[in-house]
């Protein structure tokens, strides 16, 4: 049906530097040696020595740990603890949502971000920042192009301070050679051709200075060569608002990340998974990469379930999950993050924890090892 569009050329928008933040991450930064603000109690004490336990058996056989967690672990400021994670060898793959993405690319850009969401859609503000729309967008594209994922896009971008604008003419020379052989890369080459007409984009290299990039975790991770990959959901992201949003760019880069994940699920046999601030992404990502990933290790006569996954969320729960789900007549039944986990077989614990909290906890006990 020919339905109305909205069209997002008619938005007046806004640069970045004249938002107000909440958070700037020089200031709200935690590090590794930064101390917890609660103490552990004896459940607590006992969760995150098995999760040390399993980690250790884990990075000894070369298992995956995963990290994967919501934007509120990229907002609280933590992006220095799990570089450290990162950079010790404790983690083999993060993940997390397309706000976390945002949150970790603004902090690298201008050092602070959080705008008052309240106010600024009073105001025909929220999410109409033109650094934030523009330079997002066009790193998805131009990833998409050379066969990156989601995150793998932004990071490779933080990092280099900018990316490669190839010439519309050489463009259109390899469009011509893979309409037949690879459609794929036709879609993403038609983007990118869209994108350079649209805003007359010259070729050559776009430089972006990333002043604050030692805080970026996406950068980080592309350094280290560990995937970092991005969940996101289209229209969930203050992105989607700028013209130069192309959802097929994004839909590329998207499955090349859950592909990834799958992967790293795969090889999740006496392996950690850990879960922080994740209500939805996180569980139903996981069940679906866990079923594949089974399907096929069944094939070849194998099986994952000796997996340990560790939940961590503020939410209160009095059910023990480590005894599997609760009845439907339990409020934890609907406590859909830990359901989901429970139903996923190998070692399973919820943690009621700050995130900030329990990731300093780790650290630090880490270290005694």
């Amino acid at each position: 049906m020919p339905y109305p569009l909205f069209n997002r050329f008619k938005i007046k928008f806004k640069p970045l530097s004249q938002r107000k933040d909440k958070v700037y991450i020089e200031k709200d930064a935690v590090y590794p040696e930064h101390e917890p603000k609660t103490q552990l109690n004896d459940l607590s004490k006992k969760i995150i020595h098995q999760t040390i336990e399993r980690l250790i058996i884990a990075k000894e056989k070369n298992c995956s740990r995963m990290l994967v967690f919501g934007a509120h672990s990229i907002k609280n400021g933590l992006a220095p603890v799990i570089m450290w994670l990162i950079e010790n060898n404790w983690v083999t793959h993060l993940a997390t949502n397309g706000a976390g993405i945002i949150h970790d690319w603004e902090f690298s850009f201008q050092g602070h971000s959080s705008e008052d969401v309240r106010t600024n859609v009073s105001r025909g503000e929220f999410g109409i920042w033109q650094e934030t729309g523009f330079y997002l967008n066009l790193s998805l594209v131009v990833g998409s192009y050379e066969g990156r994922g989601y995150g793998e896009s932004v990071g490779s971008f933080v990092e280099n301070e900018g990316l490669n604008i190839p010439s519309k003419e050489k463009l259109i020379e390899k469009l011509t050679n893979s309409i037949k052989e690879n459609p794929e890369e036709s879609s993403a080459i038609c983007d990118l051709i869209q994108k350079i007409n649209e805003f007359s984009l010259e070729e050559g290299f776009l430089s972006v200075k990333h002043p604050y990039k030692q805080f970026g975790l996406q950068a980080c991770a592309y350094r280290h060569k560990i995937p970092f990959t991005a969940h996101p959901m289209i229209g969930h992201d203050i992105i989607y608002t700028h013209p130069m949003n192309s959802c097929s760019a994004i839909g590329r880069t998207a499955q090349r990340d859950f592909l990834t994940f799958a992967h790293s699920v795969s090889n999740l046999e006496e392996g950690v998974y850990i879960s922080i601030g994740s209500a939805v992404m996180s569980p139903m990502v996981f069940e679906k990469s866990l079923s594949m990933s089974q399907n096929i290790a069944l094939q070849h006569g194998k099986s994952i379930t000796n997996h340990f996954i560790v939940v961590v969320d503020l939410q209160e729960s009095n059910w023990d999950w480590s005894q599997g789900e609760p009845p439907m007549d339990r409020p934890e039944y609907y406590l859909r993050f830990n359901k989901s986990f429970a139903r996923m077989g190998g070692t399973f614990h919820y943690l009621t924890m700050d995130n900030r909290d329990f990731l300093l906890h780790l650290v630090h006990e880490l270290k005694k090892v």
